[in-house]
């Protein structure tokens, strides 16, 4: 079963030490850029995704506060755990934590045009392109509510 847990001093070392496969570097910021960009925008949530007790990636997500909806910024499987249904569940399990504030019925995210694995995994999961661009990624879309 898949589950969330705050960064803290116990698992900061950990989470910084996940890797994506060499391919994948180019599509996601490192988790030290992230938890960086969080101390800065502290409207972001940091989460470290765990399959049992075992860390195997990492999220972050926010309610922006330019567009006062929810952005999914980041995730990431490390390449010790990839291609085991994790990233799936873990989406899941996000979209259903974000649903919980029923004051919104939109989730954005976005991806490099080049990752066709990320576009496949959120077009299951719902989610649709919403015709913009953003510094080179597209943006997808899922309504709910």
């Amino acid at each position: 079963m898949i589950q969330f847990k705050y960064i803290d001093r116990h698992n900061f070392f950990e989470v910084i030490h996940l890797q994506v496969t060499d391919e994948q570097k180019s599509f996601v910021a490192s988790n030290v850029f992230s938890l960086a960009q969080a101390k800065a925008f502290p409207e972001c949530v940091c989460l470290g995704i765990y399959f049992e007790n075992l860390l195997v990636g990492f999220t972050m997500y926010c309610l922006d506060v330019d567009d006062k909806e929810y952005w999914i910024y980041r995730l990431m499987i490390d390449a010790r755990y990839q291609s085991k249904g994790y990233g799936r569940a873990a989406m899941e399990k996000l979209i259903d934590r974000i649903k919980q504030d029923q004051n919104h019925e939109v989730i954005y995210l976005s991806f490099e045009p080049d990752n066709r694995q990320a576009m496949k995994l959120y077009e299951k999961l719902g989610f649709s392109p919403d015709g913009r661009v953003i510094d080179g990624e597209v943006v997808y879309k899922l309504t709910y509510g």
